[in-house]
């Protein structure tokens, strides 16, 4: 099973093991705390029945007159500050509930809005906090190197504890601020700027909802709006550091296939143009079907042959030189495919690919030069070029590769 398919399968697993251990938790928590509230409540309005002498239909109007109310509360929600402190809950997806379009043209222009709304918000805030994360960086590196510290690279560690000190301050600054303007306890204000910023938006606690503040109080209404606008910035910011980098595993994990699949692929290829090539120079009987010619086994130390004649001593010099000239680029071919399949096995070649070398490859080539060639071939871990005949190519160790029959060298590649 692919990497990427084991990690969504575990993504899933604790996504769902997270979920039944958070209902658990809050069941112990709440549920007791709700029946009980739930009790005084029923007593509460039994006894305003009986005092006011309501009648159940009565009492479920009037209930719903104070519910209508209850937005109204903060006075007019509609104007241009209010409007703009509802669209911020709308694109910014904090939703807190306390205001919400009554016409049914506001709900289809409220849908339309969020639809654009929503995306471009969330690029806006991924850029700044690409943007953010960078400065920090760089300004981090700046003052260990001005601090002479040996390692001035930033580590994600230090980017991530940064983050995480932004967000603790921010949501502090906040609680602060919104417990001497509201009259919240800091503990409420705290969970309150916490509940905003994470755009979960509960709206059991809503600023600017008190003594009709988005009217009479412009100072705090800009705050407020510079708040959460800046608090979901540095929010932002900190999950790019410590999510997105989850969220490109599995792309990563995909070229990587990719890629690997593409060098696999190629290096079959050059393996089996290889092993063509190879027959003409170890098995002197077939060299006269492959398509390139042959220059004689005797050249090569093979002893034998059906090939016409550079060792032989017959086809003249010109002639002679281009197939042993031939001969000798096929040998490196070879050789190229048969050291690293020696130095790596099969299943445990993921990026490394047989070396191909030229035809016109000369004997002058820069990167040869002389070596040892490995002394038993039969070591070669099954590398197809180790043979009991008496071939000019033996199986060497890691990137060596020799030609002990042609003029009397040994060759080494040292890019293998």
């Amino acid at each position: 099973m692919k990497r990427q398919n084991v990690r969504t399968l575990a993504l899933i697993i604790c996504t769902f093991t997270y979920l039944i251990v958070g209902a658990a938790i809050f069941d112990v928590l709440e549920s007791e705390e709700e029946t009980s509230q739930r009790t005084d409540l029923n007593t509460s309005k039994r006894e305003l029945l009986i005092k006011y002498n309501l009648s159940e239909v009565g009492f479920d109007e009037l209930e719903r007159v104070v519910l209508q109310l209850k937005p109204h509360k903060a006075g007019v929600q509609w104007k241009f500050a209010g409007s703009f402190y509802f669209a911020i809950t709308v694109i910014t997806t904090i939703g807190y509930g306390h205001a919400a379009p009554s016409t049914d043209g506001g709900k289809a222009f409220c849908m339309a809005y969020a639809l654009l709304g929503i995306p471009l918000t969330l690029v806006m805030f991924q850029s700044l906090g690409e943007r953010i994360n960078t400065l920090v960086r760089y300004l981090l590196h700046r003052l260990k190197r001005c601090m002479g510290m040996r390692r001035a690279e930033v580590s994600m560690v230090n980017m991530v504890i940064i983050g995480f000190v932004s967000c603790m301050s921010t949501l502090c600054v906040g609680a602060l601020a919104f417990s001497h303007f509201e009259g919240w306890s800091f503990f409420h204000a705290y969970y309150y700027c916490f509940i905003t910023l994470t755009t979960i938006g509960f709206g059991d606690y809503v600023a600017l909802q008190k003594d009709e503040a988005l009217q009479k109080k412009p100072e705090y209404v800009a705050f407020s709006f510079i708040y959460i606008l800046t608090g979901l910035t540095v929010i932002g910011a900190f999950l790019n550091l410590v999510v997105l980098r989850f969220m490109t595993m599995n792309a990563e994990d995909e070229r990587r296939d990719a890629e690997r699949r593409t060098l696999l692929a190629a290096g079959a290829g050059a393996n089996g143009q290889a092993g063509e090539r190879l027959r003409c120079v170890v098995d002197g009987a077939s060299c006269s079907s492959t398509p390139s010619g042959c220059a004689g086994d005797s050249a090569m130390g093979g002893g034998g042959g059906g090939c016409s004649g550079v060792g032989g001593g017959g086809g003249g010099g010109g002639a002679a030189g281009r197939g042993l000239r031939n001969m000798y680029a096929e040998v490196l071919h070879f050789q190229s495919m048969c050291s690293c399949l020696w130095y790596k096995s099969r299943e445990k070649l993921q990026y490394s690919i047989p070396m191909i070398i030229p035809r016109d490859l000369s004997s002058s080539d820069a990167y040869m030069e002389q070596g040892e060639a490995f002394t038993n071939p039969l070591h070669s871990n099954g590398c197809v070029c180790s043979m009991h005949q008496h071939s000019g190519i033996s199986s060497v160790s890691t990137g060596l590769h020799s030609i002990n029959a042609y003029r009397g060298l040994t060759k080494r590649r040292s890019s293998v």
